[in-house]
């Protein structure tokens, strides 16, 4: 599916959330139990009597971006650059998801520049984005351009690149357990997409001449 249509999907069943009973606490708890009962354990022995309660705590940290607003995060802009126009670039954001076909760790780090056009955002702002898109059930392709997308929207720059690296435990803990392979995507619009020095300058920025399309 198209990384652009499944970003819109997303985004559809947001917006529908509050359409659907939301199960409470005590139903998580107990699909829990269900499924320590079906791996073959006793949910009631000493080691895994308070698991289901602690499972839906960490399953409210993990999921936390459901419950944000990413538009939200980068309202707050500042307009006083002293017509700064020149790339402005963070990398190595740290980058913790869950792969929704499994639900398992996605790990690894996102790279965002972007190129001004009389208006920019606290970094922290930026970081903020992709924990809200990254604390969602995602793959990594529409976690992409969910985050260059939202830039380009809301900050209307020039241009914005993203680039995202991660290993997914789908495929280095179980299935063809291969271990040591990272997943690179990149979403590349405006001046970041037509101009290649551009382009070029952003990978040479955030650490070389990473093997990145710019038709993301």
């Amino acid at each position: 599916m198209d990384t652009v249509v499944e970003s819109r999907r997303t985004e559809s069943a947001l917006a529908n959330k509050g359409k659907y009973r939301r199960p409470s606490q005590a139903e998580a708890e107990a699909a829990v139990r269900t499924l320590i009962e079906w791996a073959g354990d006793n949910p009631d022995r000493e080691g895994l009597a308070g698991t289901p309660e602690r499972v839906v705590r960490a399953y409210e940290e993990f999921f936390a971006g459901y419950n944000e607003d990413p538009v939200a995060v980068l309202a707050t802009t500042f307009e006083e650059t002293a017509e700064y126009d020149e790339m402005i670039v963070l990398r190595d954001i740290r980058l913790e998801s869950h792969c929704e076909h499994h639900l398992v760790p996605i790990l690894g780090k996102a790279h965002i520049g972007y190129l001004p056009a009389g208006r920019v955002v606290g970094i922290s702002k930026l970081a903020r984005l992709v924990e809200v898109f990254a604390k969602r059930m995602q793959i990594q392709e529409a976690l992409t351009s969910q985050i260059a997308d939202t830039i380009q929207d809301v900050l209307k720059p020039r241009g914005v690149g993203v680039v995202i690296e991660a290993a997914h435990q789908c495929m280095t803990t179980r299935g063809i357990r291969k271990p040591n392979v990272s997943m690179v995507t990149s979403r590349m619009l405006g001046s970041f997409r037509e101009d290649r020095t551009t382009r070029q300058e952003f990978l040479s920025v955030i650490g070389g001449q990473r093997n990145v399309s710019h038709e993301s």
